[in-house]
């Protein structure tokens, strides 16, 4: 089930505790199990606060984590960070529609450049600009800092075991859920 919105408590942010959200679940839902609950509840908290933190380094280099997932998926296509439109929306798992409003976005702020394809005219090439670069790359300074400061409690082993074990989960999840990688709507 994992977290819930709404519920409130001593947790962080009067959010319950994750023992207090499994005592609950449990008392409404005796099929529950603890172990796989902690487990869920704690993914998606941590999922959760993670995010909030990226969002809160992106919105202080001036741009949305939308904008860092474009800016993510021309630097993942490797030199010289160039996708059409349409390769980008189906990378982020959105519509036609919400990825030209996002280009839009983020050719009024020089992040990228959007031109024709000279090999076929018909075609539109979305390409980063060395200042898009830069904020992806500032970014990945600001999440580095962030994520080692996350991490510095755990051994190298243990981050090793962790790694291979939340690998294992997404794998199962991404062969149980192969179109889940996108968004449930195109609000951004």
């Amino acid at each position: 089930m994992g977290d819930t919105p709404g519920t409130v408590g001593t947790g962080s942010g009067g959010e319950p505790t994750l023992e207090e959200q499994i005592a609950a679940y449990q008392r409404e839902f005796q099929d529950l199990d603890p172990q796989v609950e902690k487990i869920v509840s704690a993914l998606s908290r941590l999922n959760r606060r993670m995010n909030v933190a990226y969002g809160r380094q992106t919105a202080d280099l001036g741009i949305s984590n939308a904008e860092w997932e474009v800016l993510k998926a021309l630097v993942l296509s490797g030199a010289p960070y160039r996708l059409g439109p349409s390769d980008l929306a189906k990378r982020l798992g959105l519509t036609p529609a919400a990825m030209t409003h996002r280009i839009d976005r983020m050719l009024a702020e020089g992040l990228v450049t959007r031109e024709r394809d000279e090999s076929n005219r018909v075609r539109v090439i979305v390409e980063l600009t060395p200042e898009g670069r830069e904020k992806w790359l500032e970014a990945m300074r600001m999440a580095t800092v962030f994520e080692e400061d996350l991490l510095q409690d755990l051994s190298a082993d243990e981050r090793t075991a962790l790694g291979e074990v939340l690998t294992r989960l997404l794998r199962r999840v991404e062969h149980a859920q192969p179109d889940a990688g996108g968004r449930l709507s195109d609000l951004d």
